[in-house]
């Protein structure tokens, strides 16, 4: 998991030097587009083409246009914030998902995770910054957006685990991002320099990379194990920043952070205690 989020932290960093100069649905054009050619070969060595149309196309479909908006929504968002910022707001996510969990997976919330997810709104809150003296802006709501975006995916995909294979998962969201994103963006499509050639390649390898790493992390470890590292996005988050950009989190984003990361691990060590006592 710490590969994982190592790679997927170089990944958005490619994101946010790119998103200076193309539009944000572009960004996420390039990002499916580049990692197409990886994740084919890896279908390839792992034999499974086979049946790859057979899938629940809805769900798929989905899933697709849901990807296209969470790249889009989340390479805005870096084009304004800095990377701490984004993924202090992105923590979210495990909090949505739990949430949506009621309503669409039908699973039980009692009322100590339901506070933790109230919790983690309000670091949320702390880190936008509602009096209007801070990061109360497009972009924050757009990172915002990007996390519902990925909490419905993440539902998505845990009903298509019952009936479609996990490398069609992964090869049709790619596959339906990159062209869908590719023909939004296509009436403002910028040409790309060849000077960005390396951060095109970048994008494709810590992408696919990280991808395999947290597949491998949650299918040999418990995951109320290794959730927690995601975390570990934000001292990546303020390294990445300091280097390239000069610049660190204010006290606003750190506290948002701290509640924010708290009431999510929580949620995770909660799952496993709420397991335990169902299959002991």
């Amino acid at each position: 998991m710490l590969i994982a989020v190592a790679m997927f932290s170089l990944m958005d960093t490619a994101m946010k030097l790119l998103s200076q100069t193309y539009p944000a649905v572009q960004v996420a054009a390039l990002r499916a587009l580049s990692s197409m050619p990886l994740v084919i070969g890896y279908l390839v060595w792992r034999g499974a083409f086979k049946k790859i149309t057979q899938v629940r196309w809805p769900l798929q479909v989905l899933r697709g246009v849901l990807g296209i908006a969470m790249l889009a929504l989340f390479a805005f968002g870096l084009k304004n914030l800095s990377l701490a910022e984004a993924y202090t707001i992105f923590f979210i996510a495990p909090a949505l998902i739990t949430a949506l969990s009621v309503f669409f997976l039908k699973e039980t919330v009692d009322a100590q995770r339901w506070i933790a997810i109230v919790v983690g709104l309000v670091g949320v809150l702390v880190v936008l910054r509602p009096t209007g003296e801070g990061m109360l802006t497009l972009g924050g709501f757009a990172v915002l957006g990007a996390a519902a975006c990925y909490a419905v995916s993440a539902i998505a995909a845990r009903i298509l685990a019952r009936t479609d294979r996990a490398e069609h998962v992964m090869f049709w969201l790619i596959m339906l991002m990159g062209f869908g994103a590719t023909i939004i963006a296509a009436p403002n499509w910028v040409a790309v320099r060849a000077a960005d050639t390396w951060l095109l390649v970048g994008l494709a390898i810590s992408g696919f990379l990280g991808q395999i790493a947290i597949t491998e992390a949650f299918s040999s470890g418990e995951a109320s194990s290794v959730a927690p590292f995601e975390y570990s996005a934000l001292a990546w988050g303020v390294a990445i920043d300091w280097l390239l950009w000069q610049t660190l989190p204010d006290e606003y984003t750190l506290l948002g952070a701290a509640i924010i990361i708290g009431s999510g691990i929580y949620l995770i060590r909660h799952e496993r205690v709420h397991s335990e006592s169902e299959h002991p």
